[in-house]
């Protein structure tokens, strides 16, 4: 059974506000994978797990339809909210019970959150709705981000944010285990398509205010499980951060800009022919 997390209105904000999307750059990886392999017009493109939705709406110039999936309603109702593309849908469902038909989807996507998946239903789900040829398409990211501020300080601004993370995963659902790369590493190996890729480290920066960082790291499921079980304790821990993090920086605001570097992985997975 899939692990059902991020699903009520304040996290779903939260969800929406502060997480990074994927870039230009990563979609166009995805795209020129599925290109080489498939004829152009592309028609259905899936977007599993699609949270608010700020993946899916990458998807929309390239494909006739977009299909947006998640099992929770707080999160698509963001998502309908800033569905701005007429050929974007969204659909309450499982990852591993698609409402599609067999062999119908060009592209299946799922930006952060194949890690939350029963994983083996899920592959077997996406090799059913996809058309031989058809791409899957995994990507998430390291919660090592690094931040770098006004060019300078930023080996002692990690060394905060290596003290960050460090608290939170104490916190860490069982169900990722301690490191989620090694949970996409085991798909990569265990899909059987021999025409497949995988990239481990694609680094994408975003200039953020330092309160946004501190947002995205607290939108995280690791505080997400310590602010419930001990509000006071990740309120805290939270507060402490920020405080070390703008005494480095030398500023009295978190509204001060700094870069996040994103360290993103991927796997790309081409069905074939005949499977």
């Amino acid at each position: 059974m899939a692990h059902r997390l991020f699903e009520g209105k304040k996290h779903a904000a939260s969800y929406l506000k502060y997480r990074v999307s994927p870039s230009e750059h990563l979609i166009q990886q995805v795209l020129g994978f599925l290109e080489k392999r498939k004829a152009c017009p592309f028609e259905l493109a899936v977007d599993v797990g699609c949270g608010s939705g700020q993946g899916t709406r990458l998807l929309a110039q390239h494909f006739a339809s977009v299909v947006g999936t998640d099992v929770s309603p707080a999160q698509l109702d963001l998502a309908v909210q800033y569905a701005l593309e007429a050929n974007i849908t969204y659909r309450e469902c499982a990852a591993e019970e698609l409402p599609l038909a067999d062999s119908s989807v060009d592209l299946l996507t799922v930006m952060t959150a194949f890690h939350w998946f029963d994983r083996p239903r899920f592959l077997l789900e996406a090799h059913r709705v996809l058309k031989p040829r058809g791409c899957l398409a995994l990507l998430s990211y390291t919660m090592d981000m690094e931040l770098s501020y006004d060019g300078c300080c930023s080996q002692a601004l990690n060394q905060v944010c290596t003290e960050f993370y460090a608290a939170l995963k104490l916190y860490r659902d069982p169900h990722i285990g301690p490191s989620t790369i090694e949970l996409y590493r085991a798909a990569y190996e265990s899909i059987p398509y021999p025409d497949k890729e995988w990239q481990e480290c694609v680094r994408v920066r975003k200039a953020m205010p330092l309160s946004g960082y501190m947002g995205m790291v607290e939108s995280f499921s690791s505080y997400q499980i310590l602010l419930r079980a001990d509000p006071q304790k990740a309120e805290q821990l939270s507060q402490d951060i920020c405080q070390k993090l703008m005494s480095v920086m030398q500023v009295t605001s978190a509204d001060a800009e700094v870069v996040v570097a994103v360290k993103y992985y991927y796997l790309l997975a081409c069905k074939p022919e005949e499977a």
